[in-house]
């Protein structure tokens, strides 16, 4: 009773802030290709809430949110971050992720009411991404994904770990507005940004607008 209290309240506190914008992880862009919308981004430390999506990727939102919209040992809400993070459909062990505020460290942050939510540290890292809109269907994220990974096998550059999809916008976000991101670690060393002519084309903080950045 109590966790589905503070999951309909949190809601409730949501949609203003889906509309207006919430916070994203700070990242600075290092490399970009327009003709693929790909980039190579230089993501900050950050600490992540994590689940398993034993019963789907709704499951997973579930157990998340109720944590953040005070199901925790100290009832306090916790502000919603975007992206939502996800395992790649078919992926085995399947897992969801809210990046905390950038305010939270791992000390900060209240012990979950629900045992389902861990928590992980994740060092500063360089990340290689590709963007797409539209409805982020199993098959469209796969379409991706084997773009992402053909054109960098073609510059040569080394991932690191596994692929995550992102998503931005709420559900009811029309289609062509919504911005989806897959998104995997990648071996950038500091020479390749020095002479390969790719400069820094821009910084992203952590206040963006819901939607685009």
């Amino acid at each position: 009773m109590r966790l589905t209290k503070h999951l309909l309240i949190g809601l409730t506190a949501l949609l203003p802030l889906l509309a207006f914008g919430i916070e994203e992880p700070a990242y600075e862009v290092v490399a970009s290709w327009d003709s693929t919308d790909v980039e190579i981004r230089h993501y900050e430390p950050r600490v992540l809430a994590m689940t398993e999506m034993n019963s789907g990727q709704n499951s997973g939102f579930r157990v998340l949110a109720g944590y953040i919209f005070g199901g925790n040992a100290s009832e306090q809400e916790i502000a919603m971050t975007a992206p939502v993070q996800r395992s790649m459909p078919a992926s085995s062990g399947a897992e969801m992720a809210f990046v905390m505020p950038a305010e939270f460290g791992l000390d900060d942050l209240p012990e979950p009411d629900d045992q389902r939510v861990k928590f992980r540290e994740e060092p500063a890292y360089h990340a290689a991404v590709i963007r797409f809109s539209g409805r982020a269907t199993d098959a469209r994220a796969e379409e991706h994904w084997q773009i992402l990974v053909e054109f960098l096998a073609a510059e040569g550059i080394e991932t690191m770990g596994s692929p995550t999809l992102n998503q931005y916008n709420p559900p009811w976000t029309l289609p062509f507005m919504r911005r989806n991101e897959i998104i995997i670690p990648v071996a950038y060393p500091v020479e390749r940004q020095a002479n390969d002519g790719s400069p820094a084309l821009s910084s992203h903080y952590s206040s963006a607008a819901s939607g685009d950045a």
